[in-house]
């Protein structure tokens, strides 16, 4: 089931992404290469999934959710730009490509993440892709900034730069990917949620449980592949966390440890679900595909 969905969705915020990287000016050209290519070569689109999945989750109809879709992929392309640059963790592939600096220069690479990150807003506020009221657009920025910024995804990726090196324990361990992954994640699922207008303020809050569970699942099992995958399989440099000494659960728990964690946060995402019907189908099947996922 999951993955025609995925291939669906994938096919759906596409569409929608391709429309953005249209260069107003000749002059600009170069800077919308850079961010076209940043979104545009590869990606599982994760977290557009989500939006689709939470706003199908209470009866949405999934076209009035592809505004916030571009808006969370937008985000998450702008801040794999800006981490792998020389300054944050110098990664040379990304997605079995080179990475933006790479395949362009740092000075374009950190214009294009500027760019994306930007154009995400711009693409929330308007309401030809994001048709919702004022009120709730006005909402739906504010959770994407919040998710986004220091309170979320920058202060995530600040408090693990500053841990290089350093033993974490894992309330530790998890408050960092809370913010670095976590955030974005749960965002998505949200945003999706608020793009169908129906939400009340108790399913929300079950579906940031349950997203605040696969968001910490997500980056358990990215650890995981990070020792048990190969560098072809990833499109990212297998063993990265470890040759920069990174803490990591598999580290701090133990491979088999680690695995049974992953597995106990599905669980609880699964929980936080009870109360839906079957409209959250999709989210109970991205919930085991995050632990179930090689790449």
């Amino acid at each position: 089931m999951i993955g025609q969905y995925q291939k669906d969705c994938q096919q759906r915020v596409d569409a929608c992404l391709d429309e953005l990287f249209q260069p107003p000016l000749e002059s600009l050209a170069r800077l919308y290469q850079a961010m076209r290519y940043s979104v545009m070569n590869g990606g599982k689109r994760v977290r557009p999934l989500r939006v689709y999945a939470g706003c199908e989750a209470l009866g949405g109809d999934p076209a009035q959710a592809s505004g916030a879709a571009c808006a969370v992929e937008l985000i998450h392309a702008s801040s794999l730009v800006h981490d792998d640059l020389p300054a944050m963790d110098d990664d040379d592939l990304r997605r079995g490509q080179p990475t933006t600096h790479k395949a362009f220069d740092e000075a374009c690479a950190i214009l294009a993440g500027d760019g994306l990150q930007s154009l995400a807003f711009e693409v929330l506020a308007d309401a030809r892709r994001n048709p919702v009221s004022p009120g709730l657009c006005l909402q739906m920025l504010g959770l994407l900034a919040r998710a986004a910024g220091p309170a979320g995804m920058v202060g995530g990726q600040a408090i693990d730069l500053g841990a290089v090196g350093q033993k974490l324990d894992q309330p530790a361990l998890e408050q960092m990917h809370r913010h670095k992954t976590g955030a974005l994640i749960e965002a998505s699922v949200l945003l999706g949620a608020l793009a169908s207008g129906q939400a009340s303020e108790a399913q929300l809050a079950a579906l940031s449980r349950y997203a605040g569970a696969i968001g910490l699942a997500f980056q358990v099992q990215d650890d995981i592949l990070d020792v048990e995958s190969d560098t072809a399989t990833l499109g990212k440099t297998q063993g990265a966390d470890i040759a920069r000494d990174k803490p990591t659960y598999p580290a701090l728990l133990g491979l088999d440890q680690a695995k049974t964690y992953a597995r106990e946060l599905h669980d609880q995402a699964l929980d936080a679900l009870a109360g839906f019907d079957e409209s959250a189908a999709a989210l109970r099947a991205l919930a085991g595909y995050i632990i179930q996922r090689r790449h």
